[in-house]
C-alpha cells in the first residue's frame, strides 16, 4: 500500500480546525474529521474525535470478529468520542456548540469499513472511475435527495454549508457504518469539505490516476483547492494499492 497525505489551512482562515490520522500498527486506520465552533474549539472537537476514534478502535478491533461486531465497535467509537466532544462543550463555556465532522476508513478481513458523520467524504476508484462511498449529512444532500434542487444548483445554494450531522453538537449521535471489499478499490481518498466544496468529482479522480504516488496525490489536491481560492482548511489522505490504475 502506498499511503500519503496533505493538511492546509487554506487562504482565508486564520487557524486549521482540521484533523487527521494515519494507524498503522495493529489495524490499518485512516480518519479525517473537520472541527467547527470557534477560533480554538473547532481544532480542539476534531482532534479529540480523532484520537478517541482511534484509540477505541485500536483497543478493540480484532480481526476475528464477524462484520456486525465490527461495525458496532466503529458504531461505538463515535458515541464515545460524540460524548467526549459534547462534556468538553458543557465545560468551557468558550466552546458551547462546537462539533466536527468525521470520517473514516478501516482495512480489515480484506474489506474496508467506512465510518461517517457530517460533510467529509470517502472516495474510492476502481477501474478509473470515481465514486463517493460516503453520503453528505447536510441540508443540501437532503434537497439534491428529494429532488428539490439539482446538483448544480446545490454548488451555489446559500445554505450549501450547513450540515445536519456532527459529533458532539448534541447528547447523542447517528453515524453510517458500511463497509466495501478491498478488491472493489484500486484507490481510497478521504477529505474534508474543504477539498470537495471546490474541487469537482472527475478533478480529484484525474490526479489520484495521474499522479503514482500518495503523498504528491494528496499535496496536488489541496494546491488545487487553494488554488480555487483555498476558502476553507483542506485536508486528504490517499490510499493506492501497490500498482498501477
Amino acid at each position: 500500500m502506498d499511503i500519503g497525505a496533505a493538511s492546509h489551512i487554506g487562504k482565508v482562515r486564520s487557524i486549521n480546525e482540521d484533523s487527521y490520522c494515519i494507524e498503522q500498527g495493529n489495524v490499518e486506520l485512516y480518519i479525517v474529521a473537520d472541527g467547527m465552533g470557534g477560533y480554538t474549539c473547532g481544532d480542539l472537537a476534531s482532534s479529540i474525535a480523532v484520537e478517541t476514534i482511534k484509540d477505541h478502535i485500536v483497543k478493540h478491533i480484532k480481526s476475528e470478529l464477524e462484520n456486525e461486531l465490527i461495525k458496532g465497535i466503529i458504531h461505538e467509537a463515535f458515541n464515545v468520542a460524540n460524548r467526549a466532544i459534547y462534556r468538553e462543550s458543557l465545560s468551557n463555556v468558550n466552546c458551547v456548540g462546537m462539533g466536527t465532522t468525521t470520517t473514516l476508513a478501516l482495512y480489515l478481513n480484506d474489506n474496508v469499513y467506512i465510518g461517517h458523520v457530517g460533510d467529509s467524504r470517502a472516495y474510492i476508484i476502481k477501474s478509473k472511475q470515481i465514486k463517493q462511498i460516503s453520503s453528505d449529512h447536510s441540508v443540501i444532500a437532503e434537497l439534491v435527495k428529494r429532488g428539490e434542487i439539482s446538483q448544480n444548483e446545490a454548488k451555489i445554494h446559500p445554505k450549501r454549508n450547513v450540515i445536519t450531522r456532527a459529533l458532539g453538537t448534541s447528547s447523542i449521535i447517528r453515524s453510517d457504518i458500511f463497509f466495501v471489499s478491498n478488491s472493489d478499490i484500486d484507490v481510497l481518498m478521504l477529505c474534508t469539505d474543504g477539498l470537495s466544496n471546490y474541487v469537482e468529482d472527475e478533478e480529484i479522480k484525474d490526479v489520484l490516476i495521474s499522479c503514482k504516488n500518495s503523498g504528491k496525490c494528496s499535496e496536488e489536491l489541496v494546491e488545487l483547492a487553494n488554488s480555487r481560492g483555498g476558502y476553507d482548511n483542506i485536508t486528504v489522505i490517499t490510499v493506492k494499492k501497490g500498482k498501477a490504475i
